[in-house]
């Protein structure tokens, strides 16, 4: 494992990341929050402020809607909108600027985690390297539309990177893994896909303490909220309309192309099972292999990818897994190995450039090869396949930690913190 530097950065490199992550910052904030249409303004956060607001005036959590011209519905679970009673003590305006500033705090989070191998390798000058790697995942596709909705997925990712990273962040010495997971699952149900790759790793330990975590949420939520809860369990739950046009060009799950450009009826169901079948395999496969060589960034990046591509609607800004999936690309040392730093370089580009929507303008404007714009307006999932296979590649290229193998293969590593993460306890963050 890397030799670590621990030499104490001085004040004036920490204000100068917090200068670079601002100024990566500064174009998507601008943009979404200051020359943004008012009626378009935060509309997800408004959605979950809503459903505070629902608790508060004893309003049905899943009839209400927000206001026209969106009219969107809380479509979360319902301890999800126990959350959000915070956000309804505070007026609208505050609360997406304050949402925006906490997803910017979380994105450099997610970088100072997933690229601490990376960073490091910095000694004092670390601020500024992270600094450097968090400014341009601002302008990535899945990033800049979580700014622009008010989105939850900063906060669902760090959540997960927190808990499977391994050495483990101090801040949670005190924390089982599993919990963070659990909790992420009891707001969204996405990252129970975690849980599954857990079971398949017989990591019997982590996967009951994500399941009870959840479930303990949920019991609280019903005894808090019986009848939003039985009305989300018991129908909204299998609603998918709730969730917006499952053909619309932002859903870039393997379903939402398939919908598009693919087969109708029986066979296009039946199409759709044999690919996630496959992508599944490919996926849990190599976060298993990333696992037992020690690599949980690699890990993380893997199955986070699996929640977008397998379930059945994955929104553009559900992709903001593609941070931690670059960082886990790039490596330790990409001046060493140069094809990983252009490996990641091709990632970084291809969700910056927001391609579906090139895709939308090349359709609406008949310019031929209509093809063309049918490949561009899915480019988000095919870039996530090439991200995940990208990462498999990556991850051959990383010397196999022998110790974190043998600690991981006797099932050691879910139950107590071993030799490896003592070892490495000084990289945690």
């Amino acid at each position: 494992m890397t030799a670590v530097r621990t030499t104490r950065a001085p004040a004036w490199q920490w204000a100068g990341c917090a200068a670079l992550v601002l100024l990566g910052a500064v174009i998507p904030v601008l943009r979404f929050l200051v020359f943004w249409p008012m009626d378009q303004w935060q509309v997800d956060v408004e959605v979950y402020r809503q459903a505070g607001v629902s608790i508060l005036i004893g309003r049905p959590i899943y009839d209400a809607m927000t206001e026209a011209p969106q009219l969107l519905p809380f479509t979360y679970p319902p301890f999800a909108a126990l959350l959000a009673i915070p956000l309804a003590l505070l007026p609208f305006g505050l609360v997406g600027w304050l949402w925006t500033a906490l997803q910017i705090a979380a994105t450099t989070a997610i970088v100072w985690y997933a690229g601490y191998r990376l960073i490091h390798r910095g000694g004092s000058a670390q601020p500024l390297v992270l600094g450097l790697l968090a400014a341009p995942m601002f302008w990535l596709h899945p990033v800049g539309d979580g700014i622009r909705f008010g989105q939850v997925n900063a906060f669902i990712v760090l959540a997960a990177l927190m808990d499977l990273r391994r050495p483990r962040p101090r801040v949670l010495s005190g924390v089982a893994p599993g919990v963070l997971v659990g909790l992420a699952m009891a707001i969204k149900l996405t990252p129970g896909v975690f849980v599954v790759h857990y079971v398949i790793n017989r990591r019997w330990r982590e996967a009951g303490t994500a399941i009870a975590t959840a479930a303990i949420a949920w019991l609280a939520a019903f005894v808090a909220i019986p009848s939003a809860s039985l009305a989300f369990w018991g129908g909204a739950l299998q609603d998918p309309a709730r969730l917006g046009p499952n053909m619309g060009t932002s859903n870039q799950s393997i379903r939402g192309v398939l919908m598009r450009v693919g087969p109708s009826g029986g066979a296009g169901v039946a199409l759709w099972l044999v690919l996630i079948a496959l992508v599944g395999w490919f996926g849990f496969r190599l976060a298993r292999r990333a696992w037992l060589r020690g690599d949980t960034v690699t890990e993380v990046a893997a199955v986070g990818l699996l929640a977008c591509l397998l379930s059945p609607v994955a929104w553009i800004h559900h992709f903001h897994w593609i941070v931690v999936a670059i960082l886990a690309i790039l490596g330790a040392d990409p001046l060493r190995d140069r094809r990983r730093l252009v490996a990641a370089l091709v990632i970084t580009v291809w969700f910056v450039c927001r391609l579906p929507w090139w895709g939308i303008s090349w359709i609406a404007h008949d310019w031929p090869p209509i093809l063309v714009g049918r490949i561009l307006q899915n480019a988000d999932l095919a870039g996530a396949l090439l991200a995940l296979w990208l990462l498999a590649w990556a991850s051959a290229r990383e010397p196999r930690d022998a110790e974190a193998d043998a600690v991981a293969r006797a099932g050691e590593r879910s139950a107590a913190p071993g030799k490896v993460e003592r070892r490495a306890a000084s990289e945690a963050g």
